[in-house]
C-alpha cells in the first residue's frame, strides 16, 4: 500500500469514526478561525469556491450561503465517508449552490477552474504538498485567490503540545515508518512555518503570498472528562497511544491522569477552552499564468 492509500484509508476509517464522535468539537470549536475568514465578505455573490479537505461539509455550506444562488461552493475530500456525510449535511440545509466529490487533490482533477479557493485546516497532511500547491492552483481562474488556514508551532498551541509532551514521557513513541498502523499524513504542524510554506507557494507558482497570525481560544470540550477522551483520540498525544498499540493501552490510566492535569488549568463554566494560534495564509495565481 503506498503511503498516500494509507493516508486515505486512515481519513475513511479510524479517523472518520473519531471526528463523527467528537463533531461537536470539531466544528463548532473550529468557527471562531471560519467566522474572522469570512466576516471580511472574502467571496463575493456569484462565485465559484473550492473548498478543500472539507470535512463534513459545514464550511462549504457558509461558502454556498455566501455567494449565494448565482454562485456555488465546491467541496473535495480524499474520504469518500466525509463527502457522504457531507452531501446529508447539505441536503438536510436544503443548500442546492453546494456541491462535493471525491478526490485526492494532490494530483487529480479539481474539476476547475474556480474564482477562488479556500482550506480551513485541510493542507497539513498531504504527503506531497508541493504537488497539492500546484493542483490547486491549476484550478484556479488567472487571478484567483486560494486561502488557507493552518497550525502555527506547536508551542504556540499549548493544549496540543503540552498534553503531547506529557504523554511522551509516559508512552514509548513508536514513528509510522516502524508501524504497520494506518496513520493522518505529516502531521497538523507540517505547514507551521511561514519560510518553508512560502518557498512552497512560490515554487508552485502563486504571488502576492502573505501569512497573518490569528489567536483565538478553542473549546476543546464540553467538559474536563470530553477535553482528555478528545486528547486521547485526535492530535499528537492521541497518535502516541495509538500507534503504541497494547503498550499504549496498558498505559492509559496513568495517561488520562497526566491529562486531567494539563488540561484543567483550561477548564471554563462553559466548558474547557485552550488558547489556539494559526496563519491565514492568502495567495494570488498570477493574472498572466505561467
Amino acid at each position: 500500500m503506498s503511503d498516500n492509500n494509507v493516508v486515505v484509508e486512515a481519513w475513511n476509517t479510524i479517523l472518520f469514526d473519531k471526528f463523527v464522535r467528537f463533531k461537536h468539537l470539531l466544528i463548532a470549536g473550529l468557527a471562531g478561525y471560519s467566522d474572522a475568514l469570512f466576516a471580511r465578505n472574502l467571496y463575493p455573490q456569484g462565485a465559484r469556491v473550492l473548498d478543500v479537505g472539507c470535512g463534513f461539509g459545514d464550511s462549504t455550506l457558509r461558502i454556498a450561503n455566501t455567494v449565494g444562488p448565482s454562485g456555488q461552493a465546491v467541496g473535495v475530500d480524499c474520504a469518500k465517508n466525509f463527502i457522504h456525510a457531507a452531501e446529508q449535511e447539505a441536503k438536510a440545509a436544503g443548500t442546492t449552490n453546494a456541491t462535493f466529490f471525491v478526490a485526492d487533490v494532490q494530483n487529480e482533477d479539481l474539476r476547475g477552474p474556480y474564482d477562488h479557493v479556500f482550506a480551513r485546516f485541510g493542507t497539513m497532511f498531504f504527503m506531497l504538498p508541493g504537488a497539492a500547491m500546484r493542483n490547486i492552483r491549476k484550478a484556479l481562474k488567472p487571478g484567483g485567490t486560494f486561502t488557507q488556514v493552518v497550525w502555527r508551532k506547536r508551542e504556540e498551541n499549548p493544549w496540543l503540545y503540552e498534553a503531547e509532551q506529557r504523554v511522551k514521557q509516559i508512552v514509548p513513541v513508536v514513528s509510522h515508518e516502524d508501524s504497520n498502523e494506518v496513520h493522518c499524513g505529516p502531521g497538523p504542524f507540517s505547514m507551521a512555518g511561514p519560510d518553508m510554506v512560502s518557498s512552497m507557494l512560490k515554487a508552485a507558482g502563486f504571488e502576492g503570498i502573505t501569512f497573518e497570525r490569528f489567536d483565538t481560544e478553542i473549546c476543546i470540550g464540553r467538559n474536563l472528562e470530553d477535553a482528555v477522551e478528545f486528547a486521547m483520540a485526535l492530535g499528537p498525544a492521541g497518535e502516541i497511544m495509538r500507534l503504541a498499540g497494547d503498550e499504549g493501552q496498558r498505559l492509559k490510566p496513568q495517561v488520562v491522569t497526566a491529562l486531567r492535569e494539563v488540561l484543567s488549568r483550561y477548564v471554563r463554566e462553559d466548558g474547557v477552552w485552550g488558547p489556539s494560534s494559526a496563519w491565514f495564509v492568502t495567495a494570488r495565481n498570477p493574472v498572466r499564468s505561467n
